[in-house]
C-alpha cells in the first residue's frame, strides 16, 4: 500500500476540466482518491423521483466510466452521514489530507466545519477551494470592508476587479495520472440510496457567441429560445463558471451582470445567513401575510386564471425550469396579488427548480417581495396581463403551456388585479410604514 493518499470530495462541481479542488489535489503528491457521499440530510425530504438526484447520479457514473477507461481509476461512492464515511475511509486508506472545493450555504458550512475539526484531530488537513463562483465572501466589499448591499456598486466594483485573466482555467485534465489505481471503487444505484429516475432530463445549456450577442434583446420573451440554460449546470458545476465569465466578458454585458447578481446573492448569504429564513430587511417580517392555502395550491398548479402566471407554474411542473422573466411575475403574484409568504414560494421552487440554488433563490424571492437586498419597492406590483402583453403579445408562450386558454375550461382570475394591488399597498404600508 502506498505510504499516503489524498481524497478529493467531489459536490457541486461534477466535472474533470478547470476543477480548483481536483486540480490542487492532484498536485499534492500522492495518488487521489475521489469520492462523492450522497449525504441523508440533503436527501430525505426530495421527492423519490428527483431530478436533480437522477441527473448528480448520471453524472457520477460519466465520471466513473471516464477515470476507468482512461486512467484505470473510479469515483468512490457513499451514502451515509459525511463524518461516518471518513471514518470509514480513514480505516481502509492511509489518508493525508482532504480536497474539496467551498459551499457557502449555512448547513453545509456547519457540516464542513464539522468535518475540518473531525480531521484535524486525526492529523488529516482539509482544505477547500473558490471554484463555485467568480468572486466570494470578502473579495468584494466597500472600502471599509463591510458587504455591499446595493447591486450596482457591488457590480462595478466587481468588474473593476474581475477580467478574463483573472478567470484563467485550472489545467486539470493534464493531472489525471495521479488518480488512485483502482477501477473497482463502490458504486451505487439510485435505488440504493433510496431513488428512482425521474422522468424529467437536465436541459443542454446552449451558450454559445450568438445566444450572449442576443441575450440583450431575447432574454425577456419566453416563448423565444434567449436564454442559456446554463443554470442547472452552474449549480451542480458540470461546467466551470469561469469558462462561462470568460464568454461572458468577450461577448455579452448583460449576460455578465446575470453572472455578477449570481456572485452578489452568494455574498449576501454568506454575510448575512439569516436570510436563510427571515427577511433581510427585519420590519418586512412583520407583514400580515394571508396564507390562504387554496390559493396557494393554485398557484402552484397554474390555475389563477391569470395566463402568465399560469403558463410558468406549469413550465415548472413538467420540466423544472421557468423563463426568468415568469419567475419574477409568478413570484411577485404570489407575494402581492396573493399576499402568500414569499418562503412557501422560494421552499416550491427549492422543490421543483432543477437550477436550484439558496443563494440566488432566496435573493430573488425577497426581491421580489420587497424584503430583500436591493428590492424592488413594495409598491412596484407586477401586473400580469400588462407582463403578457408586452412579454408575450403572440401568446405564443402561453398556448404551449395553458392548451385550456381562452375556452370555458378555463378558470376566472383568482383575484381582481385593481382590488388585489390595494389590498398590498395597504398590507405593506401597516407592517412597514
Amino acid at each position: 500500500m502506498t505510504a499516503s493518499i489524498a481524497i478529493f470530495w467531489f459536490r457541486r462541481d461534477l466535472r474533470l476540466e478547470d476543477n480548483a479542488g481536483l486540480s490542487h489535489a492532484l498536485a499534492s503528491g500522492v495518488p487521489v482518491l475521489p469520492i462523492f457521499i450522497f449525504d441523508p440530510a440533503i436527501l430525505t425530504d426530495l421527492p423519490r423521483d428527483d431530478a436533480r438526484v437522477t441527473f448528480i447520479h448520471d453524472q457520477l457514473q460519466k465520471l466513473r466510466t471516464t477515470f476507468e477507461k482512461d486512467y484505470g481509476s473510479s469515483v468512490a461512492l457513499y451514502h451515509g452521514k459525511p463524518q461516518e464515511i471518513f471514518e470509514r475511509l480513514l480505516q481502509q486508506f492511509p489518508v493525508r489530507t482532504v480536497f474539496t472545493n467551498h459551499d457557502y450555504e449555512p448547513d453545509t458550512q456547519a457540516r464542513d466545519d464539522h468535518v475540518r475539526l473531525w480531521l484535524q484531530a486525526r492529523s488529516v488537513t482539509f482544505n477547500s477551494y473558490k471554484d463555485h463562483v467568480v468572486a466570494e465572501k470578502k473579495e468584494i466589499t466597500k472600502d471599509d470592508g463591510s458587504p455591499y448591499v446595493v447591486f450596482t456598486p457591488y457590480m462595478r466594483k466587481w468588474k473593476s476587479a474581475q477580467n478574463p485573466a483573472t478567470c484563467e482555467p485550472y489545467q486539470t485534465l493534464f493531472k489525471l495520472d495521479h488518480l488512485i489505481r483502482d477501477p473497482h471503487l463502490p458504486n451505487l444505484s439510485l435505488p440504493d440510496i433510496g431513488f428512482i429516475r425521474s422522468p424529467i432530463t437536465m436541459p443542454a445549456f446552449q451558450l454559445n457567441p450568438e445566444i450572449l450577442r442576443n441575450y440583450a434583446k431575447q432574454r425577456d420573451f419566453p416563448s423565444l429560445s434567449g436564454t442559456s440554460l446554463v443554470g442547472p449546470h452552474l449549480r451542480f458545476g458540470t461546467v466551470s463558471i469561469r469558462q462561462i465569465a470568460r464568454l461572458a466578458f468577450e461577448h455579452s454585458d448583460i449576460f455578465c451582470n446575470e453572472l455578477i447578481w449570481r456572485d452578489f446573492f452568494s455574498q449576501i448569504l454568506w454575510h448575512f445567513p439569516h436570510t436563510q429564513h427571515s427577511s433581510f430587511k427585519p420590519r418586512y417580517d412583520q407583514i400580515k401575510w394571508r396564507n390562504d392555502e387554496t390559493e396557494f395550491q393554485r398557484w402552484c398548479n397554474g390555475t389563477t386564471g391569470y395566463p402568465l402566471v399560469d403558463a410558468g407554474m406549469r413550465q415548472l411542473n413538467a420540466t423544472g425550469w421557468m423563463h426568468n422573466r415568469v419567475r419574477m411575475v409568478t413570484a411577485s403574484f404570489l407575494c402581492k396579488h396573493l399576499l402568500i409568504d414569499w418562503r412557501w414560494g422560494e421552499a416550491y421552487f427549492a422543490q421543483k427548480l432543477l437550477d436550484y440554488d439558496m443563494a440566488s433563490n432566496i435573493g430573488n424571492w425577497q426581491w421580489a417581495a420587497g424584503c430583500g437586498v436591493d428590492a424592488t419597492p413594495y409598491f412596484r406590483i407586477f401586473n400580469p396581463a400588462m407582463q403578457a402583453q408586452k412579454f408575450d403579445k403572440n401568446l405564443n408562450y402561453i398556448h404551449t403551456w395553458v392548451s385550456e386558454f381562452n375556452t370555458l375550461n378555463y378558470p376566472a382570475p383568482i383575484v381582481d388585479h385593481a382590488y388585489a394591488r390595494e389590498r398590498c399597498l395597504k398590507t405593506y404600508r401597516q407592517a412597514v410604514g
